[in-house]
């Protein structure tokens, strides 16, 4: 289960994303927002990550204008590991190297293509495992 949340500026891209995890048959929840009408960016990005905290959803994905305000509250949830990307290097390294479990989109910084592209690899990868990586995210979570 994926976890969705975004604010008024995130709200078409996330419905793409929603279409996007339905082609591939993944199940998701919906936080809200559920319109451009205006709203505050925290209080959506922390139901996301409380239910990727609370094992309610194996992963989130997160969306405003720019990705920035909404990962800092979803980061503020003790046990998420949000990443803001915005290239598909960056998708791929953060599940690999950190474990990222909630992935934060600026829709008005990355066009939907590219956006789509960047859930289907941070949804795809796996954690590497590897004790480096592993040490630095005990590191962070003490």
């Amino acid at each position: 289960m994926i976890a969705l949340a975004c604010d008024h500026g995130g709200y078409e891209l996330k419905e793409k994303v929603k279409t996007f995890l339905e082609e591939k048959k993944l199940e998701y929840k919906d936080f809200g927002c559920y319109s451009k009408e205006s709203v505050d960016y925290p209080e959506f990005g922390k139901k996301a990550a409380l239910a990727v905290a609370n094992k309610e959803c194996e992963k989130g994905i997160v969306i405003c204008t720019t990705g920035i305000g909404i990962s800092i509250a979803a980061n503020k949830v003790k046990g998420v590991r949000a990443a803001l990307c915005s290239d598909c290097f960056s998708a791929k390294a953060t599940r690999e190297h950190n474990d990222a479990n909630v992935l934060a989109l600026g829709a008005g910084v990355t066009g939907e293509k590219l956006a789509l592209e960047i859930v289907d690899i941070f949804l795809n990868t796996p954690f590497s495992n590897e004790e480096r990586h592993q040490r630095r995210i005990d590191q962070i979570e003490d």
